[in-house]
C-alpha cells in the first residue's frame, strides 16, 4: 500500500480510443478503471468521469492529476488539426515543401511527398539580414490585408517564419501582434517555438505547433476548467517529462502519450530486472515501438507522421496503425487505416454501430476473447464485445468482394 495523504493523486493516460485512470485513494491505497475516450451519451471527458467516479467514493480533495494524451498524435496521424496558414518571408514560400530534398527511398522513381499540415501561404514583404540589419522593411499593411484574407477564408491558425527571426524577433513580433488584432486563434511564432537556426527545421516545427495547438488547447482547457483551478494539472511531454497545463503546446505534445508509455515501461522493466527491452505499445489509432537499454533514447529532430519536428522527444516509433484502424474494400483491393474509428464509434463489435476494424479482425479471427475485455460497451456501458455483429459485418464484407470480383471470399482462409 502507498503512503496515505490527504486527497486523491490520479494518473491517466488519454488515448483515442480508452482512457486508463490509475488513482490513489487519501488512504493510499491503488485503485484502476478503464473507460472509452468517448462515449458522448454517458459523459463528456473520459479522464474527467474518471476521476469523478474515484472521487465520489470519497470526496477528498484532489491533490494532482499527471496525463499522456495521444489527442496531439492522433489529431497528426489522421490529419485533423486547425486550418493553418503559413506566413514566411517573401521568395520562400515553397521552402519548407521542398524542405531538405532527401531522398529516403533512393531508388524510388515516384516520389510522393507527404501533404503540408499547412494549406496556405502568404509571403511577407520584409527581409532581416543575419548580422539584423533590416534588408526590406515590413510592410505592414500589406502583411493586414494578406492576414485579414486569411481570417476570411477561415484560416485559424497561423505559423509565422521569417529569414533570421530565430535571432532577430522585431518582424515576427509585428507580425504576430497584427495577427492577434485580425482575429486568428492561434499564433505560432518561429522564435517562440524553436528558436534555433536553421529555417526549414525552425518552420517546420512552428507549422506543426500551430496545426496542432488549437486541438490540444481546447482539451486541455476542458479538463482544467472540469477539475478546478485549485487541482494541479500536468501533462506529459514527448521528452518524457511533465510540464503544467498552461505550458503545454502542440510541438511537445506528439509524443505525450506514448512518451509515458515508455517511461513506465523503463520502470517495470528495471522493477523486474530487466536493463534491456523493446516496447510495442499498440493502441486504438496509432502503434508506437520503442528501445530502453538502462537509459532513455532521446532525439533532438523527427519526423513523425509525415510532419518534421525539432523540439527534445523520446525516440518513438510511430505508424497509422492501431485496434481502431477501419478495414474497407474499395471496389478493387482491401484496405487499413489510417483513418481510425476510435471510440465512438468505435469497431463493430463496441456496438455503436461503427466500421469493421483490426479490432474486429482479431476478434473474429479467436485472437481477442470477449470475456477477458472490460464490459464497458452497449447504451448503458456495462455489456461485452459484440461477436455475433462481428462475424456478421464480414458476411457483408465477403459479399462485397464477391460482387465486385466474382470470387467467393472467406474472412476466415
Amino acid at each position: 500500500m502507498a503512503d496515505a495523504s490527504s486527497g486523491w493523486r490520479f494518473w491517466i493516460d488519454r488515448g483515442g480510443t480508452f482512457t486508463d485512470v490509475v488513482a490513489r485513494a487519501p488512504d493510499g491505497s491503488l485503485k484502476v478503471d478503464k473507460l472509452l475516450s468517448v462515449n458522448a451519451e454517458r459523459y463528456a471527458d473520459a479522464a474527467v468521469e474518471g476521476v469523478r467516479r474515484f472521487v465520489a467514493t470519497n470526496p477528498a480533495p484532489i491533490e494532482a492529476v499527471r496525463m499522456g494524451t495521444t489527442v496531439a498524435t492522433n489529431a497528426l496521424l489522421e490529419r485533423k488539426g486547425a486550418r493553418t496558414a503559413l506566413a514566411i518571408t517573401a521568395g520562400l514560400g515553397d521552402a519548407l515543401r521542398i524542405g531538405w530534398q532527401s531522398r529516403p527511398a533512393l531508388f524510388d522513381l515516384n516520389i510522393r511527398l507527404p501533404e503540408p499540415l499547412y494549406e496556405a501561404v502568404l509571403e511577407i514583404d520584409e527581409r532581416i539580414g543575419a548580422d539584423g540589419a533590416v534588408v526590406r522593411p515590413l510592410n505592414v499593411a500589406s502583411a493586414q490585408a494578406g492576414f485579414a484574407r486569411l481570417r476570411a477564408e477561415g484560416f485559424e491558425a497561423l505559423a509565422i517564419v521569417l529569414m533570421h527571426g530565430w535571432r532577430h524577433t522585431a518582424h515576427e513580433r509585428q507580425l504576430a501582434e497584427i495577427a492577434a488584432e485580425v482575429g486568428f486563434a492561434q499564433v505560432s511564432v518561429s522564435h517562440e517555438v524553436a528558436p534555433l537556426i536553421k529555417l526549414i527545421s525552425r518552420g517546420d516545427t512552428t507549422v506543426a505547433d500551430a496545426y496542432l495547438s488549437p486541438v490540444l488547447r481546447a482539451y486541455v482547457d476542458r479538463v482544467a476548467t472540469a477539475l478546478g483551478a485549485e487541482t494541479e494539472l500536468q501533462f506529459m511531454q514527448s521528452n518524457g517529462g511533465l510540464t503544467a497545463a498552461r505550458a503545454f503546446r502542440g510541438k511537445d505534445a506528439i509524443l505525450s502519450g506514448p512518451a509515458g508509455g515508455v517511461v513506465g515501461m523503463a520502470a517495470t522493466a528495471e522493477a523486474a530486472g530487466f536493463s534491456r527491452v523493446i516496447g510495442f505499445d499498440m493502441g486504438g489509432t496509432s502503434t508506437d515501438v520503442s528501445h530502453y537499454a538502462g537509459a532513455y533514447e532521446r532525439v533532438s529532430e523527427k519526423a513523425v507522421a509525415g510532419a518534421r519536428l525539432r523540439a527534445p522527444m523520446l525516440d518513438i516509433h510511430t505508424v497509422a496503425a492501431g485496434g481502431g484502424s477501419i478495414c474497407r474494400f474499395d471496389g478493387s483491393r482491401l484496405r487499413v487505416g489510417p483513418e481510425s474509428a476510435g471510440a465512438d464509434p468505435g469497431p463493430v463489435a463496441y456496438r455503436r454501430g461503427g466500421p469493421l476494424s483490426i479490432t474486429d479482425c482479431n476478434l473474429m479471427l479467436g485472437k481477442l476473447r470477449p470475456e477477458d475485455f472490460p464490459a464497458v460497451f452497449g447504451p448503458d456501458g456495462d455489456l461485452p464485445l459484440d461477436a455475433a455483429a462481428v462475424r456478421a459485418a464480414f458476411d457483408q464484407l465477403c459479399a462485397q468482394v464477391e460482387a465486385a470480383t466474382g470470387r467467393p471470399a472467406d474472412p476466415l482462409a
